[in-house]
């Protein structure tokens, strides 16, 4: 009777535990009906509480029985079993052990439950052992022994990490968000602007989910708060993404009675109110199925998302659709069998650097239940091999949602740590060193007419500045408004465009951008008319020469295209330098300068009658010449109209 309550308790507190074996192992020196009528009692009680969920009041009747019967084996492994459920795996590894100890060959009976202690822990070559000798028992019965070949293979993979990522100093130390974040309801889904400076997550409150925010001041993130406005409502609102601008929330809504199917994925709007009522994101994007854990690519041109629509590869697949020309959500596309499989892909995270997503699975080699990937972009439409995020960042246990901020190396996730609120709580982490995406600045700000100051709504474009190739290419708000990301790695060349002004031009130097940087650039369009001028910022000459970098051909060619848009327009072309050198130098260099650009777009088709150029030199200077910098703005290239 007592063995019989023991496995029980195990089932109550360890769900994959099974009926381990088919008949009773025998030839122990424990006998579960010979225990003392009082701890028996205890025993019993505790039984009951654990089955309950009760675990305090288990404890307490498991102490109480092994008061009055030290060598009471059953207690020992069936508090082991709590201690599993609760996730303290050290104290569940002790109290098998003891139990082990005390009599092995009647407690090896729980050699499966104690590998899966041991792996908590990370005790793989242990856990291992451990598996081995349960499967080496010959009376398991086939559901035994297909659970132990599923730990023993996970097992197998743990060390097999182990080997192929050998230990560095990474230390990984989460860190709980505090009392600010967490309560004693469950917070998760975090999602963050650019900056860092603003979080958004999910806290369910008496099964109501809801999103909160908080802002980073001085370092501390302040009391979280519900989102303003009209999001929040009576139903289901989780599983958000916040856009990098902060304008823009995707989320998951449930039972909505306008919804396609169960779930939906939704969008809110940022205004002066606050967020604005959910809408639905249309019957491209939701199906008659479940789709849920949006995220959104930095410039808000591509949508990931889980779902289990027809057509994926197994349970749950990733998704992704793209915006389309004209606004709207193209069809959905699988991610392919690289990122899905035959079991359940979810939570997808785009970084900030549009390249590298994180995710979860249940389908891909791991330490068993659901573990975090990261797959990097190779191209528009291909993705490299999810990589496993390794241990103690995955576990034996299911793990959600992971994001990483521009930074490329802090992380946040949810999590029910011993030092939790209250269930899952929110916490950050530093990411280790080879699996952090690519580090992120950015540059935002307004585009504006320089005449009347008015927010002007235009595309920015931000390419390659030594392949030419594009980018990103985004659309601001209706108020002029943008945000670029700009990764690490490459330098950018960047243009602001709209019709009938002359375009902005500019480049950021990031492929060896060691420091924190971020820019902030409001931009006045000049309107095309006699006297307008503007910086070629993205048209270089080596040092003392007057022959065109080839990165120049970027902007220029854009120069063909706006003259071509405006067939009556004049221009000169003006070339201008510092004041180091020679006077007369200068000026022949300036005038050189001036002239290979008037060249190179006679040559690309543009009347010569319409271009005019001019050197300089040292003359005019927009900037002081004490310094490297000052010298720098003024060695330029400058477009004015003559006329139009």
């Amino acid at each position: 009777m007592q063995k019989f309550k023991t496995v029980h308790i195990l089932f109550a507190c360890l769900p994959f535990v099974l009926c381990l074996f088919t008949q009773t192992t025998k030839a122990q020196w424990y006998d579960p009906d010979k225990v003392n009528k009082q701890a028996a009692e205890h025993y019993a009680r505790a039984y009951e509480a654990a089955n309950a969920g009760q675990y305090n009041i288990a404890f307490e009747e498991i102490k109480a029985s092994l008061a009055i019967d030290p060598k009471l084996v059953d207690a020992y492994l069936s508090r082991a079993g709590i201690y599993a459920n609760l996730k303290q795996y050290n104290n569940s590894v002790a109290d098998f052990d003891i139990a082990l100890n005390m009599d092995s060959v009647y407690s090896s009976t729980f050699l499966l439950p104690y590998s899966i202690s041991l792996a908590g822990c990370g005790r793989f070559t242990e856990a291992l052992d451990a598996v081995n000798r349960f499967l080496a028992n010959p009376s398991l019965n086939q559901q035994s022994i297909k659970a132990g070949h599923y730990r023993q293979s996970s097992y197998a993979f743990a060390l097999d990490y182990a080997k192929q990522h050998p230990a560095t100093d990474y230390v990984f130390a989460p860190l709980n968000l505090g009392d600010s974040i967490n309560t004693r309801e469950l917070e998760y889904f975090p999602s963050l602007t650019i900056e860092g400076s603003k979080m958004i997550f999910t806290r369910r409150v008496d099964q109501d989910e809801d999103f909160y925010e908080s802002d980073l001041d001085n370092g501390n993130w302040t009391k979280a708060k519900p989102l303003s406005g009209k999001v929040n409502t009576n139903l289901n609102e989780g599983a958000q993404n916040i856009s990098q601008d902060g304008q823009m929330l995707v989320f998951t809504g449930c039972n909505y009675p306008e919804g396609e199917g169960s779930c939906d994925l939704y969008y809110s709007i940022k205004n002066n109110s606050g967020w604005t009522e959910a809408q639905n994101m249309g019957r491209q994007i939701n199906t008659e199925f479940w789709e849920s854990s949006p995220s959104l690519s930095p410039d808000k041109k591509s949508l990931y998302f889980s779902s289990n629509r027809n057509g994926g590869y197994g349970g749950k697949d990733i998704w992704v659709s793209h915006r389309l020309t004209n606004g709207r959500w193209g069809t959905p596309e699988n991610l392919g069998p690289t990122i899905n499989t035959v079991g359940d892909e979810g939570c997808p995270f785009m970084h900030a650097d549009n390249q590298t997503l994180y995710f979860n699975s249940n389908g891909h080699p791991g330490y068993g239940l659901t573990d975090l990937y990261l797959s990097r972009k190779t191209s528009d439409s291909t993705w490299g091999s999810p990589e496993n995020l390794g241990y103690p960042v995955n576990t034996i246990d299911d793990e959600g949602s992971l994001i990483v901020a521009a930074d490329g190396k802090t992380s946040y996730y949810a999590s029910d740590r011993s030092d939790s609120k209250g269930g899952l709580d929110l916490y950050k982490f530093t990411l280790r060193e080879d699996l952090r995406p690519i580090q992120t600045y950015w540059v935002r700000g307004k585009v504006y007419d320089k005449k009347t100051t008015l927010g002007l709504p235009s595309a920015v474009e931000l390419t390659d500045l030594n392949t030419r190739s594009l980018i990103t290419r985004i659309q601001t708000d209706e108020d002029g408004n943008y945000l670029v990301t700009l990764p690490v790695g490459k330098d950018y060349a960047f243009n602001v465009n709209r019709q009938g002004y002359l375009f902005y031009s500019d480049h950021f130097y990031m492929k060896q951008q060691g420091t924190d940087s971020a820019y902030t650039k409001d931009i006045a369009l000049v309107p095309i008319e006699a006297g307008a001028a503007v910086i070629l910022n993205n048209t270089f000459f080596n040092s003392k020469e007057f022959n065109l970098q080839p990165a120049s051909t970027g902007e220029l060619d854009k120069l063909v295209i706006l003259l071509n848009q405006n067939p009556n327009m004049k221009i000169l072309i003006s070339g201008f330098t510092d004041n180091i050198g020679q006077d007369k130098d200068n000026l022949l260099l300036s005038n050189n300068r001036a002239k290979a650009v008037v060249s190179y777009l006679t040559n690309k088709g543009i009347a010569a009658t319409r271009l005019s150029f001019k050197g300089w030199g040292a003359q005019k200077p927009i900037a002081e010449n004490g310094t490297e910098n000052g010298r720098a703005q003024n060695r330029r290239t400058e477009l004015s109209v003559l006329s139009n």
